[in-house]
């Protein structure tokens, strides 16, 4: 039997039956140097040439030939071959025919000659048929780089986009859509084959002609890679939704980029899901990065929605860059005058707010007295539309708006669970008292914190663990409320979860349909692909994560001086967009646009458009124009709550 021990030193102790005892120091590694013979020396410097690409291939098969031309020269001249020709003449003769690989005739020369020039002339051929190859693979290779996207953009005054989903080409449309006919360029990149991307552009968009989308594959995460697309040189960078952690490295990619080409000028826009991944203040400013928090905005869109049928439609009618949008303008005329005057008297657009000092003030009070200096934020078609009417054209009337508070308490059934739960229970209309929730995988500290929001909004939570697989516990849960909220699972896949929420919808509206229900339901989707699989209306509200955060993108993109009331308008606090009942605010029967907004305006609402009982929406009506409201309609209308 042998033990061992082993010091720290290194010294080992071998003990032999316990007969003797020895001690052993550790040798010194010895360095062991091995030979390489001729053939691998020749190997690995060949390998080195040729790992050089093309060009360095060229130039080690010209000096092989040189030598070799030279060589039988020499042995030509050396072993008398020549006869009496002069030596100038061997050497050329035998530069020329390595070059046109020509096989001498018998009266050229002595048979040692021809012998000579024959291998020289079967040298050639392989020389002229090697770079006839190379050549050929050089022009594939750069052929291949340039369908991969690999070239340098040599674009000014462009948008670069970092960042494609193939078949969801919402934010392209929008960036499209703003220029407004005019010519312009985004590149897209995306570590994707250029030939990919430029086929899903092709199939999902009607590109004008005047306008370019050139496609570049890129890795968006590092700078190196993103230099191709001249950041530089472009007006402003957009990083399209993906995961947080890929959006988080490619805006710091290209903040970096931009910093070490001297212009942190430039803007980079992007929008961030979780609140936890939110940019340090120093960071933002330093690199003049724009982002939204979208979760908190879907959650508020969800949770207003699932009682306000129509809500998420009107959202994006109001951030898309069809029909009205928003614009900063200077007018003549407006100072001494008040908001409510310029409400009245103004045509084609709607005020919405003022800027002063750079700073924009929303839904102003209506005895707000404007300065000659103001600019005036307008909700319209085109900037140059608006028009402000003369006083006598003009009537101030007083009207008393007798709104009538919707007592009626409802209940709310929402599936499934996410980290926006919390914010949708908090942001919850009023009558709703009871809230069930199906589905809920939750922690302790995630039910807790539910049941202390609950408490804070007076809400009475129900946890429901039937399995909603059963067409019998599903029917039971449908028959429970009016309104029903699909909540989408961000701990999978984008396709997965949302396949998860279709066939939960379509199982839904199956049952609706079959037994005659009238709840109405509200789906948040990450897909726009998906979405449309499963349509729209049947009074069904879509959340669609990527569509929404596209929008709100290309408004940040193209208006930055706006980003301050787009804040507000998206965010928890201040001015947000409500659809009002006509019927709950005792406005039914016939109204001019005048009078609505006269009326609205004293109860510090803005009117922004009309929602009819089939949810189509319209905006900007002349001042003269006269609706015939219903009690079903809905005012479209901005304010605080």
């Amino acid at each position: 039997m042998i033990t061992s021990d082993i010091y720290s030193d290194g010294t080992k102790i071998l003990d032999e039956n316990r007969k003797g005892i020895y001690m052993e120091k550790k040798n010194e590694t010895r360095k062991i140097q091995r030979s390489y013979t001729l053939r691998e020396r020749f190997d690995y410097w060949f390998d080195n040439r040729v790992s050089k690409g093309s060009l360095g291939f060229i130039h080690f098969l010209i000096v092989a030939c040189v030598v070799c031309a030279v060589l039988i020269a020499g042995l030509i001249i050396l072993f008398g071959f020549n006869e009496e020709g002069e030596v100038a003449s061997v050497f050329w003769d035998s530069f020329a025919t390595v070059i046109n690989a020509w096989m001498p005739s018998f009266e050229d020369g002595s048979p040692g000659y021809l012998v000579m020039m024959s291998i020289i002339a079967i040298l050639g051929v392989l020389f002229t048929s090697v770079l006839i190859g190379i050549v050929t693979s050089a022009i594939e290779e750069k052929i291949d780089n340039l369908k991969r996207g690999n070239s340098l953009v040599l674009e000014t005054d462009h948008i670069v986009l970092l960042g494609f989903t193939p078949g969801e080409c919402t934010l392209l449309n929008q960036l499209i859509l703003a220029s407004d006919g005019k010519p312009g360029c985004i590149v897209v990149a995306e570590d994707l084959e250029r030939e990919e991307m430029e086929q899903s552009i092709l199939e999902n968009l009607d590109v004008p002609k005047n306008f370019r989308i050139v496609c570049r594959t890129v890795d968006i995460t590092d700078p190196a890679s993103i230099e191709k697309c001249s950041v530089e040189t472009c007006r402003t960078v957009i990083v399209n939704p993906t995961d947080d952690l890929k959006t988080i490295k490619a805006v710091l990619a290209v903040s970096a980029l931009l910093e070490e080409k001297g212009v942190p000028e430039i803007r980079v826009n992007a929008i961030v899901s979780r609140n936890e991944y939110r940019f340090p203040p120093s960071l933002v400013e330093t690199n003049n990065i724009t982002t939204l928090q979208s979760n908190d905005i879907l959650a508020k869109l969800i949770a207003h929605s699932c009682t306000q049928n129509g809500l998420s439609k009107t959202f994006r009618e109001l951030f898309n860059f069809e029909g009205s949008e928003f614009f900063l303008v200077s007018m003549a005329g407006i100072e001494g005058k008040t908001f409510e005057e310029l409400m009245v008297r103004m045509d084609n657009a709607t005020p919405i707010g003022i800027m002063r000092e750079g700073t924009i003030s929303l839904n102003p009070p209506g005895e707000c007295l404007l300065l000659e200096s103001d600019k005036i934020l307008i909700f319209a078609e085109n900037p140059d539309t608006a028009k402000l009417l003369s006083s006598q054209e003009t009537t101030l009337f007083d009207q008393e708006l007798n709104i009538v508070d919707d007592e009626t308490e409802t209940d709310t059934v929402i599936f499934g669970h996410n980290e926006t739960l919390p914010v949708i229970l908090h942001e919850l209309p009023e009558n709703i008292s009871h809230v069930h929730l199906v589905g809920q995988q939750t922690s302790e500290e995630e039910r807790e914190e539910l049941e202390n929001v609950a408490a804070e909004r007076d809400l009475e939570l129900k946890y429901i663990t039937e399995n909603i697989q059963s067409e019998t516990a599903l029917l039971k849960i449908a028959k429970i409320a009016e309104h029903i909220v699909i909540l989408n699972n961000h701990d999978l896949d984008s396709d997965e979860a949302d396949m998860e929420t279709i066939f939960l919808l379509l199982n839904l509206r199956d049952i609706r349909k079959r037994y005659n229900l009238s709840f109405n339901i509200t789906v948040e989707m990450q897909s726009e692909r998906n979405q449309k699989l499963v349509g729209s209306g049947d009074n069904t509200d879509f959340l669609v994560s990527s569509s929404m955060s596209s929008l709100f993108l290309a408004q940040l993109a193209e208006s930055p001086e706006l980003i301050g009331a787009f804040r507000e308008i998206l965010s928890n606090k201040g001015n947000e967009v409500y659809l009002k009942n006509a019927g709950l605010l005792n406005l039914t029967g016939k109204h001019t646009i005048r009078e609505l907004r006269q009326i609205l305006l004293k109860q510090r609402y803005i009117l922004l458009g009309y929602l009819d009982s089939q949810k189509n929406s319209s905006f900007n009506f002349p001042l003269q124009e006269e609706l015939d409201l219903i009690s079903t309609d809905s005012l479209i209308v901005l304010g605080e709550n």
